[in-house]
């Protein structure tokens, strides 16, 4: 193998994986961020017509709620492996 062909390769993965990996990781948590912000507003629009007949409010609050704490994981563990080296 020629020690060009090996430093060729080596440059088209780095460029495919870890190099990409913020700018996709940007989107994600924004994503998860518009899905908290849609929870919230369910939670809201529940509150404000079931008028204590059901759950559904306290369901969209759980959900809100299990979605910030899973995006905090993700992004505390990210950042300790190395995902991503700091800003997003």
């Amino acid at each position: 193998m020629a020690a060009g062909t090996k430093s060729a390769v080596g440059r088209g993965r780095a460029s495919c994986g870890r190099a990409t990996l913020p700018a996709v990781m940007r989107y994600v948590v924004i994503g998860v961020l518009l899905m908290i912000v849609a929870s919230l507003g369910s939670a809201i629009f529940f509150m404000m017509h079931d008028r204590g007949g059901s759950s559904r409010m306290v369901k969209a609050l759980a959900i809100r709620v299990g979605l910030s704490v899973a995006l905090f994981v993700f992004l505390m563990g990210g950042y300790y492996f190395g995902l991503f080296p700091g800003r997003l």
